[in-house]
């Protein structure tokens, strides 16, 4: 099978327009304001993968944009479509829809990822952050009673802040929590063709950042087994900020960025896809060889990725402002040469469409 992957027509020529499916080995930049089709072009592509390759895709969706990657539409070729069913989706859901439950077991987190959800930090909360390493063996052997009760039952001073911390955080009540149940790192475990992790429906961001951080520390720990997975993380701006405040936002933006740096070794490829490039930590935009730029209007931004990107001609960055809806320019390893592109069509529905206006 070729490794070309179609993905719709030259805006030039009308000529078909091709990505190289060996070159995602290596880290993507995608972006475009709102509106400019970015979503949808980013669908085009990840069915393009799901077709031609093996390459598993894991993907941190919080808009539920790709929920219905599993599904085709009804006017999708036959073939496609018959091929793209074939295709083993799973999808895990942090509200209510078609798919499994989004669940963490809190007891299998890093350490430090625990600390940081209840806003430890190792220096200026050094006694209680030394009362959650000591406890990590009891926490690895399971219990068998909830957590803050067990605490509660130590009679160090520290263990019982702890037990407090949990309670006035309300993360016990968190929706986010498998109890011992199954979770995203068993479904991670088993290597399905893609795994949507929809990380947008919990009631606090503090949710949906654990969510992604369990998700980034299990392939991160994995990495010595060397399995290719494309990581997708659309937004990522509200992932990997350099602005991050909290102790939770500040390991999860630096999990992200560590990936970048030293993930394409281990076969972690990100996709880093955002309409606020000047919100991404900079650390992370610069690992990316690839990139699929849309329309975009901001002059600073624009500048910016002329300046990151030296591998896209300024004079095609600078016609982003002009791009009709569907339209992008691709650079870099996975295009043979710069190349402006009008996107093709979906097979599959896109779960985050826009909300139309009823008309009398």
């Amino acid at each position: 099978m070729s490794e070309q992957l179609p993905i719709g027509t030259l805006l030039d020529s009308d000529a078909p327009a091709v990505l190289q499916a060996s070159r995602l080995n290596r880290h993507t930049f995608w972006c475009g304001q709102s509106g400019s089709g970015k979503t949808y072009a980013l669908g085009v592509l990840l069915e393009q993968v799901l077709l031609h390759t093996r390459l598993p895709l894991v993907i941190l969706d919080p808009n539920s944009d790709f929920v219905h990657l599993g599904g085709v539409r009804e006017d999708a070729a036959p073939e496609s479509a018959a091929r793209l069913a074939e295709r083993d989706v799973r999808v895990l859901r942090s509200g209510s829809g078609h798919g499994d439950p989004l669940r963490v077991r809190f007891v299998d987190l890093d350490v430090r990822s625990r600390a940081a959800i209840l806003q430890m930090d190792p220096v200026l909360d050094a006694e209680d952050f030394n009362a959650v390493l000591r406890v990590e063996a009891d926490l690895l052997a399971g219990l068998d009673q909830p957590l803050v009760a067990w605490l509660r039952e130590r009679p160090e001073p520290a263990f019982q802040r702890v037990a407090t911390r949990i309670e006035n955080l309300g993360v016990a009540e968190w929706d986010l929590w498998a109890w011992g149940g199954p979770d995203v790192t068993d479904v991670l475990s088993e290597r399905a063709d893609a795994t949507v992790v929809d990380i947008g429906g919990f009631d606090s961001t503090a949710q949906m950042q654990a969510a992604a951080l369990a998700v980034l520390d299990r392939l991160w720990a994995g990495r010595h087994e060397r399995i290719g997975r494309l990581v997708v993380i659309d937004e990522a701006h509200n992932l990997c900020s350099p602005e991050a405040t909290t102790p939770l936002a500040r390991l999860l933006t630096d999990r992200i960025v560590q990936i970048a740096a030293e993930g394409r070794k281990y076969g972690i490829w990100l996709l880093l896809s955002t309409q606020r490039p000047s919100k991404l930590h900079p650390n992370a935009i610069s690992q990316c060889d690839n990139l699929a730029l849309m329309k975009m209007s901001s002059p600073r931004d624009l500048e910016e990725l002329s300046q990151i990107f030296g591998y896209a001609p300024g004079e095609l960055i600078r016609r982003s402002p002009g791009f009709s809806q569907g339209q992008a320019l691709f650079a870099g390893g996975f295009a043979r040469e710069p190349q402006l592109v009008r996107m093709g069509s979906r097979l599959t529905e896109e779960g985050g469409a826009d909300v139309p206006i009823e008309l009398r």
